[in-house]
């Protein structure tokens, strides 16, 4: 497997477009782009699981259900979130407009919006700027692709790779947003995958959602769930494999490319983290099973107080060892060990002592730290990535409206 840079940006049978059509409030600044699949291909998608669902995402879900897509049409400035019926509306129209110009079925072509939630979406400027969009479509625009959909983050968050299959050469391409309101099930975030690979949209499906618990849903920044979040994933088969079977070793090959692409663009998204200086790797080990790795996992990574220690630099464990006992699952103190990376600070529920302290907050000054607990009470075990908070993270979100 080949990890792709920037200059190969491009998937066989995509197009891409990004353009300004006025609603971001920064002059010049991309806010609608298009992600354009030449041929018929099998879709998969994830959506937030919060009960407060923004109009896109009301209509992606339904349309999903056929396993086929063709585009995708993505603004940022606006979320078309909590806006009723006018925002579904919208959101169709929207959908309408592109089909029509690219001469495909209306049901082919998904929706997304990001930015500020409860604002009527000025649907003029986007139905308006579509000529101009469908005309900049090219091969290698995924970065600038990129730039429209951002918001709040503070760089650009794109993964690819490139295996063979079937002794075909095969890409898969990947680019995202999200910097706050980032937790599981989702998080605001939106994320788009391309690949040239031949496989059923029940094949796709079923990787995908794979790859989403090892990555998307493996990450927290301040617990929040957006209601916006997306990862949507076309194969349009340009590259002329054999399509995949459940049971094939190929299969094995593009999972592991998937959850690359995944993993990547779900810790870029915690190292940015609006303020974020510093991604946190948990690692649960020695738990009763793996849910429950993932739950304490979570609970620590979303600590306020373990979010503030690390921004400190403050070896506080005390605080990690409290995150996993409120986290709900089963405990046992005096068989807990924790570790700064390879420093271990706390050895069957006390203290390690020696210098570990100076040590451990020598680890943390780095931009990646990891943090183990080991529960010894089982085999199972689960990581999930956080960042620290900061005092940026205030300053970004008291003012995001503005």
């Amino acid at each position: 497997m080949k990890i792709l840079k920037e200059i190969e940006y491009k998937v066989p049978g995509f197009l891409v477009s990004a353009i300004r059509c006025g609603i971001k409030k920064k002059a010049g600044a991309k806010d609608l782009a298009l992600i354009y699949s030449e041929a018929h291909a099998s879709a998969a998608a994830v959506f937030t699981k919060n009960a407060v669902k923004a109009a896109p995402v009301i209509l992606d879900m339904e349309r999903i259900k056929s396993g086929k897509g063709r585009a995708v049409i993505v603004n940022s400035g606006n979320a078309n979130a909590c806006t009723g019926d006018d925002g579904l509306r919208k959101a169709k129209e929207t959908a309408r407009g592109i089909a029509k110009a690219l001469k495909i079925k209306e049901d082919t072509v998904y929706v997304s919006s990001t930015g500020v939630i409860g604002e009527p979406l000025p649907i003029e400027r986007i139905t308006s700027s579509i000529p101009e969009l469908i005309k900049g479509l090219r091969a290698d625009g995924w970065m600038d692709t990129e730039a429209a959909i951002m918001t709040t983050d503070a760089f650009p968050k794109m993964a690819g790779v490139r295996l063979e299959i079937n002794g075909k050469e095969v890409t898969l391409l990947g680019i995202g947003k999200g910097a706050g309101m980032i937790h599981p099930n989702m998080a605001t975030m939106l994320c788009y995958i391309a690949t040239d690979c031949a496989i059923s949209s029940t094949l796709l499906d079923k990787a995908l959602r794979k790859a989403v618990a090892i990555s998307f849903n493996s990450i927290t920044v301040d617990g929040d769930t957006s209601t916006n979040d997306t990862v949507l994933v076309l194969a349009n088969g340009a590259a002329g494999n054999r399509p995949l079977t459940a049971r094939s070793k190929d299969m094995e090959g593009f999972q592991s490319a998937l959850n690359h692409v995944s993993r990547e663009l779900a810790k870029m998204i915690v190292r940015d983290g609006e303020g974020a200086t510093k991604v946190i790797e948990i690692n649960i080990k020695g738990a009763t099973s793996v849910a429950a790795a993932k739950k304490a996992a979570n609970a620590i990574g979303r600590s306020n107080l373990v979010k503030t220690a690390f921004f400190g630099m403050d070896p506080n464990w005390g605080r990690i060892a409290a995150a996993a006992g409120y986290s709900g699952v089963k405990v046992a103190l005096e068989k807990m060990d924790i570790y700064f990376n390879d420093v271990q600070v706390v050895k069957k529920g006390i203290c390690a002592g020696g210098d570990w302290e100076a040590r451990a907050r020598e680890e943390m000054k780095g931009a990646e730290v990891r943090v183990t607990v080991n529960l010894n009470l089982g085999k199972s075990e689960a990581t999930v990535w956080s960042s620290d908070l900061t005092y940026e993270y205030v300053k970004v979100n008291a003012s995001y409206r503005s």
